[in-house]
């Protein structure tokens, strides 16, 4: 793992594979009796971090962005990007080849309609879910064509060294750390079952089937999946899918207590056997891949789409879950204090770059002892690197870090908990635009870490919290505020988040993050991010509904050189010195006396 973590610094992409790769994707076509064919950025589950032989549109393409989508026609193509991508895919991929588009501006869907002239599209159903098999097809049908799926992917029939499926050991989650045993879970998936109507549920996201069968694998990058599938029945036991050569005895027979056992393969034909009875069947629109639907309608039955039960039942973390978020966060504190002495110890220096403060943020969370992973690749944007909210440094970009603001936002994955934060620091003196800007951001931070709000709310009503001071001074960011994130699972997790999309109800238990930022194009950028779980509030009094708020998980300081104090109501600087005394009274004992002494300083009262 940790030589993965040391190895994620990539070199400059290679543009210049996508005409030879193209040429033979074509030539494939051809035989096939296709007119073009769709290559997204996905694997058979929708993951956010796909195995390495899944990665057709970075082998096609030389763009390596987590979230893309490739046409190829017989005389032209293109691919489709969001705004994060814009200048990333004119560099790694050639638009002398593939031409490039904001989705924004251009969809996949828009620019076939304009450009396939009556031509058979192919896809891979594997790894389209329904909803995005309509728009293709709809798309097809408006230029006049239809689209065709595939049995076997025409990218792999060329890709020659393709890497093998991965076969990561299954290991289990014990319940000191998963804190409900798999057959409770069971039964609350086939409760909440029983209220969508269907006789079983297609479970399609790995994360899902990790929580409910307490299971951890390595089959991905940053977030411990095994891939597999489940089939559970509103009565009766479940069908797991997973490679036999991934289960250990132990883990076999943990599995078959809760579980009948079945290979991948099986898959198709239990789905088929079912369906054939007249079953309706329930599948996540968001990870089911258009493939299993389509078996479950060809054999009878009925498919129904809609949200994946288990992803609310996951979201809100028990008391052990809890707990452990806590000693994670605890833990992860001490490793982020460790960190920002030795930045402002060696930062003066001269000689950081980018590279080498994210391999010392790695190497003082390993120091932990129990760092599992990285939950995902570090952040460390310096000067203007620091203005692209979703920056990864590579050997071609590394900067030095010199005098101005470095930020920095990294995440690990701990057994007990997964963590993300994100602290911007000051590198020498920082202007008085830096500091009102990071001041306005702070505003935000704390408006919702000090949000109270009435049970039922949603993450889309509390966004503006985190704008409303940036908006006044006419400024904001164009991410969302915040994301859910998992207990030793993903740290991007649905359904909660705090956005203009975000529409899940808030629930106690689920942790979300509150990450407002401001971004200067070509000069500096700034966020400051915690961790926060919701949590009930006692009403005050003459108070007529159930309220909720938020604790704080994340313990690290804020760096208080970038606080403009004329700029916080007095109620805010107390939120600062408060929840400075908090961490410097959870994490001081952890670490050394020099982290101790720093700390002691970097958490002093404002004023």
């Amino acid at each position: 793992m940790f030589e993965a973590i040391f190895q994620s610094f990539g070199s400059a992409a290679d543009p210049s594979v996508g005409a030879e790769r193209v040429a033979l994707l074509r030539a494939e076509l051809a035989r096939s009796g296709l007119d073009g064919f769709v290559v997204p950025r996905a694997d058979a589950h929708q993951n956010e971090y796909v195995p390495t032989g899944e990665e057709r549109l970075r082998w096609l393409t030389g763009f390596a962005g987590s979230a893309g989508t490739a046409v190829v026609l017989a005389d032209k193509a293109a691919i489709f990007v969001d705004g994060r991508y814009t200048l990333q895919v004119t560099a790694e991929a050639d638009p002398a080849v593939f031409a490039p588009h904001n989705i924004a501006d251009r969809t996949a869907e828009a620019w076939i309609a304009a450009n396939l002239a009556g031509g058979r599209l192919g896809y891979d159903p594997w790894l389209h879910t329904r909803d995005q098999a309509s728009k293709l097809a709809a798309a097809a049908r408006a230029a006049g064509g239809c689209l065709v799926a595939v049995e076997s992917n025409p990218i792999d029939q060329v890709w020659t060294d393709r890497p093998a499926p991965p076969c990561a050991p299954v290991v289990l989650h014990p319940i000191a750390f998963a804190g409900e045993p798999a057959a409770a879970k069971l039964a609350r998936i086939q409760a909440a079952l029983a209220e969508t109507k269907a006789d079983a549920l297609l479970v399609s996201d790995p994360h899902a089937l990790a929580w409910t069968f307490n299971i951890r694998g390595g089959d991905v990058a940053h977030t411990p999946l095994p891939l597999g599938w489940a089939l559970i029945a509103r009565e009766g036991r479940p069908l797991l899918f997973l490679d036999p050569r991934k289960l250990a005895g132990e883990v076999r027979g943990a599995l078959a207590d809760a579980a009948i056992l079945a290979e991948p393969a099986e898959l198709e034909p239990q789905l088929s056997a079912l369906a054939a009875t007249g079953a309706t069947i329930h599948f996540d629109r968001a990870s089911a891949p258009d493939r299993l639907v389509g078996v479950v309608e060809r054999a009878g039955g009925s498919a129904g789409l809609g949200d994946d039960p288990i992803a609310r039942l996951k979201a809100c973390k028990n008391a052990v879950e809890i707990a452990g978020a806590r000693a994670a966060h605890r833990r992860d504190g001490a490793a982020l204090a460790r960190f920002l002495a030795w930045i402002d110890r060696e930062a003066p220096k001269g000689t950081l770059t980018e590279i080498a403060v994210t391999e010392a943020l790695e190497s003082f969370r390993r120091d932990t002892g129990v760092l599992r992973d990285i939950s995902f690749p570090t952040i460390a944007g310096a000067g203007p690197n620091a203005a692209l909210p979703h920056y990864r440094v590579t050997t071609a970009t590394n900067r030095r870090i010199e005098p101005g603001i470095l930020l920095v936002d990294s995440g690990a994955q701990y057994q007990d908990g997964t963590t993300d934060v994100t602290r911007t620091i000051a590198i020498g003196t920082p202007t008085a635009a830096m500091k009102r800007h990071f001041t306005l951001v702070l505003k935000g931070h704390i408006a919702v870490a000090t949000a109270v709000f009435p049970a039922g709310s949603t993450g889309a009503q509390l966004d503006p919290f985190a704008r409303r001071a940036l908006w006044a001074a006419g400024l904001d960011f164009d991410h969302g505020t915040g994301h859910g994130v998992g207990s030793y699972l993903s740290v991007h997790e649905v359904p909660a988040r705090i956005s203009r999309i975000g529409h899940a109800k808030l629930e106690p238990g689920m942790i979300l993050s509150n990450e407002p930022g401001y971004y200067r194009a070509g000069e500096y950028g700034i966020r400051i991010e915690n961790l926060e779980l919701v949590r009930e509030v006692p009403a005050p009094e003459g108070g007529e509904r159930p309220l909720l708020g938020f604790e704080t998980l994340t313990l690290a300081p804020i760096d208080r050189r970038l606080i403009d104090p004329a700029l916080l109501a007095p109620d805010e600087i107390a939120w600062i010195d408060a929840y400075h005394a908090r961490v410097a009274a959870e994490i001081g004992p952890l670490v050394d006396a020099p982290t101790a002494a720093w700390l002691d300083a970097a958490t002093r009262p404002i004023c």
